[in-house]
């Protein structure tokens, strides 16, 4: 089936907003093509393309930070800067376990139908409720152990319906990590595994062993600009969420759509 450029545009517009809302993008991608009719495995050149432009969004929005970060690496010293890039690295760890090792069991489950979504985003409400409520001692700065826990829950967000933002951001409550820090962070731990996908499922698609779709040029440029700029809104959005500590009704927003979802899919 061809993707038109009205479905490129809506399938941006949710992949962009639901990066950053604890709401999981890839749960309402799977929901969007299923509305739409549109076979996720046929179209991994749209998936990377508005991957790519998310992370294209945390660039242009988290600017000064990267700046920040890159200044103070090319100080050549363990100072501040350098201590949140190896919280990064640490971060990365666990994801990297299960691209490497676990990539195929993963793609299964995303062609798996819509009761996996549903039943994670329910896992996502619990998830996000609990940190709500829960108040653990306050912390100044995020610990190396903490980058690791945080790194795992980003690694079990790979499964479809499991927020990553929400999944890390919730996590990072949980240890009592600062509210802006921990939004930072959770958006700019996620670059390094997006750029890394996206470039082996490039390759993948120059080397014929994946399906790109019968996807028109119109809908990738489409699909990549709605997902841009979304993602530019939702991602400074997001960030005064966390600090105002409302994400109470996201767990809400996930339990209603996870119901209606495994309705749908049953």
């Amino acid at each position: 089936m061809i993707m038109e450029w009205f479905e490129a545009l809506v399938l941006g517009l949710i992949q962009g907003l639901t990066e950053y809302l604890p709401v999981s993008s890839s749960g309402h991608l799977a929901i969007g093509s299923a509305l739409f009719g549109i076979q996720g495995e046929e179209n991994l050149a749209f998936t990377v393309v508005v991957h790519v432009a998310t992370v294209f969004s945390t660039l242009v929005v988290l600017w000064k930070e990267i700046d920040w970060i890159f200044k103070g690496l090319f100080k050549f010293q363990l100072n501040d800067e350098t201590r949140y890039v190896i919280n990064i690295i640490i971060s990365m760890i666990p994801i990297g376990i299960v691209g490497v090792f676990f990539k195929d069991e993963v793609e299964l489950i995303f062609v798996s139908g819509l009761l996996v979504v549903g039943f994670c985003l329910l896992i996502t409400a619990a998830l996000l409720s609990f940190s709500y409520y829960y108040k653990p001692r306050p912390k100044s700065s995020i610990s190396r152990k903490d980058a690791f826990i945080i790194g795992l829950a980003q690694a079990c967000a790979v499964l479809p319906g499991l927020s990553r933002s929400g999944s890390t951001i919730a996590t990072g409550l949980l240890l009592g990590n600062d509210k802006a820090k921990l939004a930072q962070f959770s958006f700019l731990m996620v670059i390094p595994p997006i750029l890394g996908e996206a470039l082996l499922d490039g390759i993948k698609l120059m080397n014929g062993e994946a399906i790109a779709g019968d996807i028109p040029a119109t809908s990738l440029i489409v699909g990549f600009f709605a997902a841009f700029l979304a993602g530019c809104l939702a991602c400074k959005w997001m960030i005064n969420v966390v600090k105002r500590g409302k994400l109470i009704w996201f767990a809400l927003y996930c339990g209603i759509v996870g119901i209606l979802t495994l309705i749908l899919g049953w």
